[in-house]
């Protein structure tokens, strides 16, 4: 499997992962605890084939840049949850790092 490509799905799956376990209610809804459990089982399988060809550092900035920004909009969508302008800010230097790092880093596995 492409690295990217299992990359995105480590990230999609943590992003899953991480939206039930609010709905967890601290594992006490048994639902979206097993979705818990299998989105970051999946999340990290993934990740595991990703370091095969991406350096460790770079993937995972990329995994936890784009799983916060994701994380947060799923938080404004669908938790009704307010963003001020700081964390905006922050996150969009947390995008902004991500990219700088695939797009000017030789670092990175294009």
């Amino acid at each position: 499997m492409n690295a990217w490509l299992s990359l995105g799905l480590a990230i999609l799956a943590e992003v899953i992962g991480t939206s039930a376990l609010k709905a967890s209610n601290g594992f006490s809804q048994w639902l979206p605890s097993v979705i818990v459990v299998a989105g970051y089982g999946v999340a990290f399988y993934c990740l595991s084939l990703t370091l095969r060809q991406i350096p460790l550092g770079i993937a995972y900035a990329v995994w936890s840049g784009a799983g916060t920004a994701l994380i947060a909009l799923i938080g404004v969508v669908v938790y009704r949850q307010k963003l001020d302008l700081a964390a905006v800010l922050g996150i969009g230097l947390i995008v902004a790092g991500v990219l700088v790092l695939n797009l000017f880093s030789k670092s990175s596995a294009h």
